[in-house]
């Protein structure tokens, strides 16, 4: 979690780790689920002889014998999930987190070499430092210092902290001179957010300039492979074609380019170079206007070429180039997009950016994780056919059927499982003279304004289940000021009052409605927005969405699976008519209470058996069909799915299907 309470190009700053806590509601239940379940079995894993995280640290420090274990960036991964569990001890004060994780910090410190260098596979494999970028060093830094720095605002300890200053002391002698040879290195660019966060954490600006440095790195050097680039794609696949400030798409992995966006979204909170954010605003265009599905998701293959015809693995195509089936859609790209819209929010406070992060966190980031907790998927596709390559295992289980109890390549995971824990920081920002409301669902802020007086509210609704939802002032200073109230991007028409009347405030789709007034204790803000369902269509470019629609109520895109089909039908011989009626339904039973839609669609099964065939006519069925949340499906074993349906319109006339 950033911490932008002193960034000077911050228009909505962020709120304290914890003072947002979920009280009921959809995601108190997640959380509760992330303290009881999540975090703690995660932590088996890692700590255990499967993950090996905690072997690793253990190996390099002489305590245990052993090899490396996972790929060269499971420190990072490890670091991710102490993040996670000092975000649930922050709301929690449970002290055996504490304990466990100074525990574990003792074991990591002494694998911390001499002059600060920390990376357990280069240090068990004898591995010159620095030598090739595929060992992802950066990577493995930057979460170091975003974890350390967390820990340090949340516990006050300094003893992670001070593993993290000694290696960012190693990173700045070693790339402030900026080497040619080491010119190319950082192309994962979480270190760009660490190393600002370590800056906003010691007010050291070493950091800062170093962060500023990798950015400018990026599009500076011939692209060309040497011994320092074998081993991994170069060119637009680590973005490094063109120059940040002058790129004007989204290009290669998708994890990658967000993580150097959002990276730069920090620096230009700090500095406020016009460059970056114009470059950032034409990087935003591109990826949530061209390049992103319906459910918030991005990287749209696991394999193929830039438009500059660079080789790229799980990342971007050319603009409304959309499969669904083929989608990569990793879990990891999808977080970061909420999180580069995070930062956008705090730089220029448009409800949009939020409108992102939420689409995001109640879509194509929570499908990563199961119903129980403990299964997880890496790469998300909006369709899941039989027959088809995304419905058979793959070596390192990226693509799935079904989520995996554990993924070889592990970092989408416990990113997941962080953001979870530190969601309920994303709900509210802090204004100039107010508090924005993000994200809604019951819950209670307690927290300081921009000139240290004292708010304390708090939110009751059943969002997104339904479209209530009532603030109450219990606490606040006397004098006016301002709370924003975001209107969602898909609410067309809603009411919003203020101590049962009228607000009397403009109310527009994706901005911030502005209530500025002197509050006192007892006043309520009451919102309804419409939860109506809605038939989605996509842009007219977009090929694999043409005469298709998609289903939506509020943030949530919903599917189809086969466990709801009849008997023998697929996926595939669903067809939605344009005039269907859906009933809401939620059964405690099914997918932890989830409200489903049922509806009477159309099926019309095709023969599999020949490639192409002559249309025929075609024989129509009917039945009715439950539709779940896309986040919820293959929690009921191995299923087909789909988010796109085949659209049948009603004739104006006639009445009967064209």
């Amino acid at each position: 979690m950033i911490d932008t309470s002193q960034s000077p190009h911050i228009k909505l700053r962020s709120i304290g780790i914890g003072q947002c806590r979920w009280t009921e509601g959809f995601w108190a239940e997640k959380f509760q689920q992330c303290t009881e379940v999540m975090v703690p079995h995660m932590g088996s894993l890692l700590k255990g002889d499967i993950g090996h995280g905690l072997n690793n640290f253990k190996i390099a420090a002489g305590l245990k014998q052993g090899k490396h274990q996972g790929f060269a960036w499971h420190d990072g991964d490890f670091f991710k999930w102490m993040e996670a569990a000092v975000y649930v001890y922050a709301v929690n004060k449970d002290q055996a987190i504490v304990d466990e994780l100074d525990q574990v910090i003792e074991i990591i410190g002494k694998a911390q070499q001499a002059d600060g260098y920390l990376h357990t596979n280069i240090q068990i494999d004898g591995i010159k430092h620095f030598s090739n970028r595929k060992y992802h060093e950066m990577y493995n830094c930057g979460h170091l210092y975003t974890s350390a720095c967390v820990h340090h605002r949340v516990t006050g300890k300094t003893n992670f902290l001070e593993i993290a200053i000694r290696n960012a002391d190693l990173l700045y002698k070693r790339f402030q001179p900026q080497p040619r040879e080491l010119g190319r290195f950082g192309f994962n660019q979480s270190q760009i957010m660490g190393l600002t966060e370590l800056y906003r954490t010691t007010r050291d600006r070493r950091y800062l300039e170093l962060a500023e440095i990798f950015i400018n790195n990026r599009g500076k050097y011939e692209v060309v492979e040497d011994s320092s680039t074998e081993g991994y794609p170069i060119g637009d696949m680590v973005q490094e074609r063109v120059p940040l400030r002058e790129e004007t798409e989204a290009v290669g992995h998708a994890v990658l380019a967000l993580y150097y966006y959002a990276g730069a979204a920090d620096v230009y909170a700090e500095t406020g170079e016009q460059a970056l954010i114009d470059a950032l605003d034409r990087l935003w265009d591109n990826v949530c206007n061209k390049k992103m599905y319906v459910t918030g998701a991005v990287g749209q293959a696991h394999f193929g070429a830039s438009t500059r015809r660079d080789k790229i693995e799980e990342g971007f195509l050319e603009q409304y180039l959309m499969p669904n089936s083929t989608a990569y859609n990793e879990t990891c790209a999808n977080i970061a997009n909420a999180m580069f819209n995070f930062r956008m929010l705090g730089i220029k406070g448009e409800a949009k950016y939020a409108d992102v992060m939420e689409l995001v966190a109640y879509n194509s980031a929570l499908v990563g994780i199961s119903a129980d907790g403990k299964h997880y998927f890496y790469a998300n596709p909006l369709r899941m056919n039989k027959g088809q390559r995304e419905y058979q295992d793959h070596r390192d289980c990226t693509e799935s059927a079904c989520r995996k109890p554990y993924i070889e390549c592990f970092c989408c995971p416990p990113n997941l499982v962080r953001t979870i824990a530190k969601l309920s920081c994303w709900a509210y920002s802090i204004a100039k003279n107010g508090v924005a409301v993000n994200l809604y669902g019951g819950n209670r802020l307690e927290t300081k304004l921009a000139d240290g007086s004292d708010l304390i509210l708090h939110q009751d609704s059943a969002y997104p289940w339904n479209g209530n939802v009532k603030i109450t002032i219990d606490s606040c200073k006397d004098s006016p000021f301002e709370i924003l109230v975001r209107i969602p991007g898909w609410a067309d028409e809603c009411t919003l009052r203020v101590n049962g009347e009228d607000a009397g405030v403009p109310i527009i789709a994706s901005t911030y409605a502005r209530i500025e007034r002197s509050w006192q204790s007892g006043d309520t803000i009451e919102l309804k927005l419409p939860m109506e369902v809605r038939l989605m269509k996509g842009h007219p470019l977009i090929e694999e969405t043409r005469n298709q629609t998609a289903v939506k109520v509020g943030p949530l895109v919903y599917c189809v699976e086969s466990p709801d089909l009849p008997e023998d039908a697929s996926t595939l011989d669903v067809y939605l008519p344009s005039d269907i009626q859906f009933e809401k339904q939620q059964d405690p039973s099914l997918l932890d209470g989830a409200t489903t839609l049922t509806g009477e669609v159309l099926l019309k099964s095709d023969s599999r058996d020949s490639m192409y065939a002559p249309m025929g006519t075609p024989e129509w069925t009917s039945a009715r069909v439950r539709f779940v949340p896309y986040y919820a499906w293959s929690n009921r074993g191995e299923a087909e799915m789909t988010v796109w349906l085949p659209l049948v319109w009603k004739h104006p006339h006639v009445g009967q299907p064209c």
